[in-house]
């Protein structure tokens, strides 16, 4: 049954992919080039970023082939869906008329978490932090205000680490494929259909997205699938209550978190506002010091392929975190070492590579141009 889910999100976020394309490119190509303008962007040619509709849209399929299989954790499944609309409709507002502020999409996250709350009970009781779950189970207004802000948090987080081809959604696909794993080793057959359904969906958008970057997940699409993961992380914590660490999902989900966290506290050392983009994040500064010297010239089609190499880069960051959270997701105090040597290798490497100073191991050899050689007469 679950391969029948699966197929059916895929190949219909794979085939409404390629009408999200041709339907952009024949009615919105001179705001695909308006969205070329930034010092965030970094693709080459006029894209559309509508990725959201056909993740959704591999997401509905999955529902109808749940239902058709089999309506246990259905009616679920549809509550999650629902709760994620407020999110995926104002990000999907914004991708078409680039006119709905930052915080108007953060509030629609807020908006979301709150609905998941009420709807499937997706409220965090605990931590793993003495003092802070004391509060939780004591102060319920305080446990509803930290879900909402963390949840909400998740989304922001997802969105800031969607600039290059594959990127987002191949992290996705690994936190997906963790939780579903620690969902199938507990039993929870809801979060393991969801998180595969995702996986799914998210797949067949990568067939556009990565290499070529025919199609971007905008931010519809972005706060979408950070939504569905927050959720799903909290829902295995809340489940399985004393089984599924919190420090699980949290070293599972730390790349993006983290990325987020340590976003703000730049900007503010710079005294520059939190909600104004740069090309500072991880992900731009390998791709401007690593990258971006190794392929060819600034040809469009060199400049597409060094935006392709820098997603693998930050897979293989996230792999470092899922692997061990995989490995270890009952043992919350390796959990938190885990963390703590992210964080500090997170750090550590940004300020190297800054300052023209990457390990020898990250750099590619540079590939020299071609040159046709001139025949004399």
């Amino acid at each position: 049954m679950l391969s029948v889910l699966m197929v059916s999100a895929f190949v219909v976020s794979l085939l409404v992919g390629v009408f999200s394309i041709r339907y952009a490119h024949m009615r919105d190509a001179g705001t695909m080039h308006e969205d070329m303008v930034g010092v965030q962007k970094f693709h080459v040619a006029p894209t559309p970023r509508i990725g959201g509709v056909p993740i959704m849209a591999g997401l509905l399929a999955g529902m109808l082939a749940w239902w058709w299989s089999g309506k246990t954790g259905l009616g679920q499944w549809l509550l999650l869906l629902v709760s994620a609309a407020p999110v995926f409709f104002v990000g999907l507002a914004e991708d078409i008329t680039r006119q709905v502020s930052p915080a108007k999409r953060l509030l629609a996250a807020f908006v979301s978490a709150g609905l998941g709350i009420w709807l499937l009970g997706a409220q965090l009781s605990s931590l793993g932090i003495p003092l802070l779950d004391g509060l939780l189970l004591h102060w319920p207004l305080f446990a509803v205000l930290l879900t909402v802000f963390a949840v909400g948090g998740v989304c922001h987080s997802v969105n800031i680490i969607d600039g290059y081809n594959g990127l987002m959604a191949g992290v996705a696909i690994l936190i997906s494929l963790a939780f579903a794993y620690v969902a199938f080793v507990t039993g929870d057959r809801f979060v393991l259909k969801a998180a595969l359904l995702l996986t799914a969906a998210l797949s067949g958008f990568l067939v556009w997205n990565f290499p070529r970057g025919l199609l971007f997940a905008g931010d519809a699409g972005a706060y979408l699938v950070g939504f569905l993961l927050a959720e799903l992380a909290v829902l295995l914590v809340v489940r399985h209550p004393g089984v599924v660490s919190p420090w699980f999902p949290f070293l599972v989900l730390i790349y993006p978190i983290f990325e987020t966290v340590f976003t703000i506290y730049r900007r503010k050392q710079r005294k520059a506002a939190a909600g104004l983009p740069d090309s500072m994040h991880f992900h731009q500064i390998i791709y401007k010091r690593l990258v971006r010297w190794m392929v060819g010239k600034r040809e469009a089609k060199h400049l597409l392929r060094r935006n392709s190499l820098t997603a693998p880069y930050l897979w293989a960051m996230a792999l470092l975190t899922v692997m061990p959270a995989v490995l270890f997701w009952q043992y919350q105090w390796v959990l938190q070492l885990f963390s703590l040597v992210f964080v500090v290798s997170y750090i550590v490497l940004y300020r190297r590579i800054v300052r023209f100073r990457s390990p020898k191991w990250l750099v590619l050899r540079k590939q020299a141009d071609k040159v046709t050689p001139v025949r004399h007469s």
